[in-house]
């Protein structure tokens, strides 16, 4: 795989995870619904920036240790394909459950500041986020990516998260779209397992061919 085909795949598969419902998902569409669109979309620039330093760190630290190690880079990628196939198997037996929303946020008062914060240690906090980052980077990323990947993929990351997490904050600050999209939850969440588990099997199945 060429290191832009790579960092092609790493944008799909983090639009995918930020596409199932989870903390961060729940915490963007509550303030959108029960606060106002601008606290939805402050939240929404938290996710993206919480997103830059997960990026920072998978590429900062994680691929200096794997060039110099090659059965490590191979064994994460194993591992990283597993827990890809254990995500989708959730989000498959999760895909009947509805989103619950607090209505009790709408007598909260409005500060685009405090919901930015609140979408960035949401983020931050959340070590299934970090485990999700560190197994798509290791999965994915070639083990000695060029010099340009270091510098495109934080802000490339960065407008995927901030990006999913805007539609979602202008889409449930809207009826019709969030009405719509609660209907759909069921059929989008098995898309997005058959996906993830499809990639998952593809890192498992090709990680032996590694240096060969």
């Amino acid at each position: 795989m060429t290191a832009s085909a790579a960092v092609f795949a790493i944008l799909a598969a983090l639009w995918l995870g930020a596409m199932i419902p989870g903390p961060s998902f729940v915490l963007v569409a509550r303030n959108a619904i029960g606060l106002s669109r601008s606290d939805g979309l402050a939240t929404a620039l938290g996710m993206g920036a919480g997103g830059i330093l997960f990026g920072g760190v998978a590429l900062a630290g994680l691929y200096t240790l794997l060039q110099a190690v090659e059965w490590l880079y191979i064994g994460l990628k194993i591992a990283g394909g597993a827990y890809l196939i254990y995500m989708a198997s959730k989000i498959w037996r999760g895909a009947d459950r509805p989103i619950t929303v607090d209505d009790s946020l709408a007598t909260q008062s409005h500060s685009a500041r405090k919901s930015f914060w609140m979408g960035l240690t949401t983020q931050l906090s959340n070590p299934k986020t970090a485990i999700w980052y560190g197994s798509i980077f290791a999965a994915l990323l070639p083990q000695h990516p060029p010099l340009w990947c270091y510098f495109a993929l934080p802000p490339l990351v960065f407008a995927v998260e901030c990006g999913w997490y805007t539609i979602v904050a202008l889409c449930f600050s809207t009826k019709a779209p969030r009405e719509m999209y609660l209907r759909a939850k069921k059929w989008v969440d098995r898309i997005a397992a058959v996906a993830i588990t499809g990639l998952g099997l593809r890192l498992i199945l090709n990680a032996p061919k590694v240096g060969i």
